[in-house]
């Protein structure tokens, strides 16, 4: 039996009531499309600290790895390739971001006979739309000044940092079993070259289709990862300002992760679609974070990871990572694993 590692790197729910952003009534933060359904896309912070506990008695916790969730990793180990989910640097460079200041580098501190020495070194931050990361739960998203589980902006000032739900949280680590949408299968979607354009929508509907096509079906515990070709587009087709957005998650997603009792999200951009046609703040980073208490993986490259998914006929895999040890830390640069 052999085991493929890929490098991926670039809370069970409960019920929960959806209203709208501060309380107001949803037709007022909803475009026509949703508002048809009824559905809000955005979350009051107090309804969602009474509707939502972290690790309920009995959720699944993703740093303690549940035997019957990877009971089917003995039947995933078959390939033997390794590819790499991380976003390499040199793609980091003039996507558009780093005129803001953030970029990462890494420099040669000396070179002699018994040793060699470099240093890295970010400058900005990891968060945004470049580097592979992991968001913190509680800190880094907040829908009215405050983030899941309450955590207020003065909070998060006077502790210098995130004074609980911090990315430290996950230091052991996750291990659980990873799905990998595809999503230029879908009919109507992707362009000839095999990519989805920015500004795509992928619907609830969307992965429901997805899972049929693909074979796999959701499961409470699982992190679910959206490829949409955005490496690939970019190489083809070089850098792309930010404003002109990205394929991705539309907000009634949410409702798939609810039911599903998804832990974590990813995709190969910055997960939620833009631009959305919603207001600014409204968006899947509010309600998977603020909310549900999903945490975040943005950035991810999939392009060697779908490239074997397709050959062996299967999505799914172990899935591991590890986030920096960084005390009140609302983030961590990382390197994701799949092992298919």
């Amino acid at each position: 039996m052999k085991g493929v590692l890929f490098v991926l790197g670039v809370a069970v729910l409960a019920s929960v009531s959806l209203v709208g952003c501060a309380g107001q009534p949803a037709a007022t933060v909803i475009d026509g499309a949703f508002a048809s359904r009824a559905l809000a896309v955005c979350t009051s912070v107090t309804a969602s600290k009474q509707a939502w506990k972290a690790f309920p008695a009995g959720s699944f916790d993703p740093t303690k790895p549940d035997p019957a969730k990877l009971a089917g990793v003995g039947t995933w180990l078959e390939s033997d390739v390794a590819p790499t989910f991380a976003t390499w640097h040199d793609k980091t460079v003039a996507i558009g971001e780093p005129a803001t200041g953030q970029d990462a580098w890494k420099a040669v501190v000396t070179v002699g006979p018994t040793v060699a020495l470099d240093r890295y070194q970010y400058t900005g931050t990891y968060h945004g739309v470049i580097h592979s990361h992991l968001d913190a739960v509680d800190c880094h998203i907040m829908v009215d000044g405050k983030g899941y589980n309450g955590v207020s902006m003065e909070e998060i000032k006077a502790a210098g940092g995130c004074p609980r739900g911090s990315i430290n949280a996950l230091k052991d680590g996750v291990v659980t079993r990873g799905i990998l949408f595809d999503a230029t299968r879908l009919p109507g979607k992707a362009t000839p070259q095999g990519w989805l354009e920015p500004g795509t929508a992928i619907h609830r509907e969307d992965l429901e289709t997805l899972e049929k096509l693909q074979r796999v079906k959701v499961s409470p515990g699982d992190v679910i990862l959206l490829y949409t070709g955005r490496w690939k587009r970019r190489e083809v087709l070089g850098p792309w300002p930010n404003a002109t957005g990205f394929a991705g998650y539309h907000v009634d997603v949410a409702y798939f992760l609810k039911e599903r009792g998804v832990s974590f999200i990813g995709a190969d951009g910055p997960n939620d679609v833009s631009p959305s046609g919603l207001p600014q703040g409204v968006g899947l980073h509010q309600l998977a974070l603020v909310a549900m208490g999903v945490s975040i993986f943005d950035n991810l490259d999939f392009e060697r990871a779908v490239e074997e998914a397709r050959r062996v006929n299967r999505y799914e895999f172990l899935f591991m990572a590890a986030p920096l040890r960084v005390e009140k830390g609302t983030g961590s640069p990382l390197n994701p694993l799949a092992i298919f």
